[in-house]
């Protein structure tokens, strides 16, 4: 079983593949109008829904280049992939980062059966569990106000300083779930630039601020340096270096690392070489979103990610929301030529989600040598990017609907919205179901040129200006509606695209699990960190010439290198 993949035959030669590519050339110019015209069930076939878990979530991908041959087509080359296979190694613990030699077992964080789970022969759910409860236990402790600082004050802010995964996820979470916040504000640092933590700290009562360090090996460049500054300003503030123990608390495995920064070590929260940052906020990592929303909101989104991983692993392909919509993903990359994919969330909470799916597909597939060491000879993962609605159509929604490029949207809206303005909802709603029936129909020049006339204008300006307001139309894009975006559904809709991702992973052959390419950069940085104090032989032309130009430009250097720079 471990070898399906790597002894199948190479993607683009397979018999799956090429029965797509020749699919796809029989569809030709196929057009969505017609098909819609055609077939009145059209999204009774194309649509899912999911009930179940306390979930209500329905997918429609009625609005895609597909007719009813497509989606088995897809079905059959991940099942030649060995998809059905990959997903039971990913639950059964098996090594499938093999790059790394770890198991991929995020999915064991969310199940709060205790049922067994095993990495190695060993199982690891009492060991999950004991964390948790942990975590959860010190969070309702700062909430409840037991918790206090070095000076008996409650805290009423906290500071997650991480990056990557330990910054996005639970930022994204916070953000999304903000109508059910009732505990401290929770704030996020993660870029090394002081201007991010100066700005933050600029609005803290250092008598009333708690830091979470969340670093694995609490050696993060980023993320350390950011915690030293944190600690001084601490320190300054309250005098004691003692205090750091009531105002700081760490998500890490380095106990020494920690301990030498001032943290008790009944305060550090581990995790497990087997959680990848990007899925690390259903660990430890999401101790400040416990903080904002609460021990039983946190269950909640563990249960509705769990209900979402019982789906994917149990529901044939067809009916299967995560492996619809990755291999719709890899229909498009693959044989539309489709290079990047938006995502626009309805729901103003959501701002900060696209950015944590950017890395969880981004980091996880942007990759160019498959799991057997051949480099690939087709794409793999997209550009993932978007904004929210309504603001995005206003800004990018231009190059959706007249660009020539060919860019598939996903749409996510709920039934219902937190807050007690109907009308607002009622207008958001209105406005997200419109704009994927404008990329659906378009206009033609005709239609648009009937427009112009029956507003009264005259026929050499309509003619003039008909292709300026044509719209290609037949721009593919799916629906996910939910009833509300509350714990559970933000849990399932992120666990939605990991499984995703991961499908599209098992396709195109890559390792959806290691991140090599954020290395490089790093190891650099760090010499050249020395290089900044002026000794730069050795660097290219470019890099040394920059470094020159930025101390003459701080006036570190008395000599200048005008003539080296062109003006």
């Amino acid at each position: 079983m471990a070898d399906t993949l790597l002894l199948a035959p190479s993607l683009t030669q397979s018999a799956e593949w090429q029965a797509l590519r020749d699919h796809r050339k029989a569809l030709g110019n196929f057009s969505m109008r017609h098909a819609f015209a055609n077939e009145p069930d059209r999204f009774a076939r194309y649509s899912r829904r999911v009930q179940d878990g306390g979930l209500d979530m329905l997918l429609d991908y009625s609005k895609h280049r597909i007719d009813a041959r497509t989606l088995p087509l897809l079905i059959a080359l991940a099942n030649e992939r060995g998809l059905p296979e990959r997903i039971e190694r990913m639950f059964a613990g098996e090594r499938i980062n093999e790059t790394e030699d770890r198991a991929v077992l995020h999915v064991a964080l969310r199940d709060l059966s205790n049922r067994r789970y095993e990495v190695d022969g060993v199982d690891v759910a009492p060991e999950i569990s004991e964390v948790r409860e942990r975590f959860l236990a010190f969070a309702e402790h700062v909430r409840g106000g037991a918790w206090r600082g070095h000076t008996g004050e409650s805290i009423t802010d906290v500071v997650n300083l991480g990056i990557g995964g330990s910054d996005l996820g639970p930022q994204m979470v916070v953000e999304a779930l903000k109508p059910y916040h009732d505990g401290p504000r929770v704030h996020f640092v993660s870029n090394v630039d002081g201007a991010h933590l100066g700005a933050v700290l600029r609005e803290l009562d250092p008598q009333r601020t708690l830091f979470v360090i969340a670093s694995k090996t609490f050696t993060t460049i980023e993320t350390m340096t950011n915690a030293h500054t944190a600690r001084r300003w601490l320190i300054d503030a309250l005098g004691d270096e003692a205090a750091i123990a009531r105002h700081a608390v760490a998500v890490s495995t380095n106990a020494q690392a920690v301990a030498s920064f001032g943290i008790a070590p009944e305060n550090m929260f581990g995790f497990w070489d087997w959680v990848g940052g990007r899925y690390s906020l259903w660990s430890s990592v999401g101790v400040s979103i416990a903080l904002a929303i609460g021990r039983t909101r946190f269950l909640e989104l563990l249960a509705g990610a769990h209900a979402m991983d019982t789906h994917f692993r149990s529901t044939p392909c067809e009916r299967n929301l995560p492996v619809i919509l990755g291999l719709l993903g890899v229909w498009y990359v693959n044989f539309w030529d489709a290079a990047s994919h938006t995502i626009a969330p309805y729901y103003q909470h959501l701002s900060r989600f696209v950015a944590h799916i950017q890395q969880v597909d981004m980091e996880s597939n942007g990759k160019r040598v498959t799991l057997d060491g051949a480099k690939v000879d087709y794409a793999t993962g997209p550009v993932i990017w978007g904004e929210p609605g309504t603001n995005g159509q206003h800004a990018y929604f231009q190059l959706l609907h007249q660009g020539p490029a060919l860019i598939p949207v996903d749409f996510l809206v709920a039934a219902e919205s937190p807050y007690p303005y109907d009308e607002h909802h009622r207008i958001l709603v209105a406005n997200c179901f419109a704009q994927s029936s404008a990329l659906l129909h378009g206009k033609t020049a005709d239609e648009a040129r009937a427009d112009m006339l029956a507003a009264g204008m005259s026929e050499d300006e309509a003619d003039r200006l008909a292709l300026h307001r044509e719209f290609p139309g037949n721009r593919p894009s799916s629906t996910l509606l939910v009833h509300r975006f509350d714990p559970r559904t933000i849990g399932a809709l992120t666990a939605l695209y990991e499984h995703k991702v991961f499908v599209q992973g098992v396709v195109w052959g890559v390792n959806s699990f290691d991140q090599w390419g954020v290395e490089l950069g790093k190891k650099i940085a760090t010499r050249l960190g020395h290089a900044l104090d002026g000794d730069t032989s050795g660097e290219d032309a470019s890099t040394a010439g920059l470094i020159r130009t930025l101390r003459a430009m701080r006036g570190d250097d008395a000599a200048t290198s005008d003539a080296q720079v062109g003006g």
